[in-house]
């Protein structure tokens, strides 16, 4: 700790994790970064460390002991998307290696956690009512990313009940977009059989506007503050309202999105 932050990072080159991770090396109260990825990847940054441990292995915890040990803060963000027609095997990567994740970090004495959740894992509300942090996060049945994200809410819980020396930082961002990954997006909203030419900006020069249809979003480039600030404030020991950073991002309304 004299030395300065401690920060392991699930999901380190994923599409939020790749902006966390440079937003940590930026920082020079942190002192090193252990990115741990599925796959091996040559992608370094300052600080920055890889190892390649399947979070939904069931085999991996000892792997994942040796990163979490003498960490300070553990930031989970890793999250298997695909294949959606598989929930079996997203239950394994998601809830199960999420837990593996929380548990370990407690096992390995990790002062503090920060998770990335999402706004899928609140309840259904009103369509026009905003809501607060304090809405139910039961999630919705229909699909399986809202019900896994809805069921690590109810771990944290339990682990929080469990672990009451841990901190731990929920934040809930809402859908996350940069251009680097708009090739992964466009799998995962448009499905690997769409033609990635067919949805370039020359022919979708324009999106009709839908009355009543909205959508939360937010840039990857903003998402990492909350985050970087959580995991900060986490390991210093200052308040977390609710155990969760808010307020950390500026929203505004807008009317469309230039192709």
């Amino acid at each position: 700790m004299a030395d300065g932050l401690r920060v392991a990072v699930t999901g380190a080159t994923g599409n939020i994790g790749t902006s966390v991770v440079q937003a940590l090396s930026r920082d020079s109260r942190v002192a090193s970064i252990t990115g741990i990825v599925r796959r091996y990847t040559s992608w370094r940054v300052p600080k920055l460390d890889i190892a390649t441990i399947d979070i939904g292995d069931p085999d991996s915890t000892q792997e994942l002991d040796r990163v979490f040990r003498d960490c300070d803060v553990v930031i989970h963000l890793a999250w298997l998307f695909q294949p959606t027609r598989d929930p079996v095997r997203t239950w394994e990567a998601n809830v199960l290696g999420g837990m593996r994740v929380f548990d370990s970090a407690a096992n390995m004495g990790v002062p503090a956690i920060v998770y990335s959740s999402s706004v899928g894992a609140y309840s259904p509300g009103s369509d026009d009512e905003p809501v607060s942090e304090s809405w139910p996060t039961h999630g919705w049945p229909g699909a399986a990313y809202t019900r896994e994200k809805a069921y690590l809410e109810r771990a944290l819980d339990s682990f929080e009940r469990d672990n009451p020396d841990t901190r731990v930082v929920r934040i809930r961002p809402a859908f996350v977009f940069k251009d680097t990954s708009a090739a992964e997006q466009r799998r995962l909203f448009g499905g690997p059989l769409l033609p990635g030419k067919l949805v370039r900006s020359q022919f979708i020069p324009m999106v009709p506007g839908i009355a009543g249809l909205r959508m939360q979003t937010v840039h990857t480039a903003a998402a990492p503050d909350g985050h970087h600030a959580g995991a900060r404030r986490a390991w210093l020991g200052a308040p977390l309202q609710r155990h969760r950073c808010t307020g950390g991002l500026p929203a505004r309304t807008t009317r469309g999105v230039k192709a």
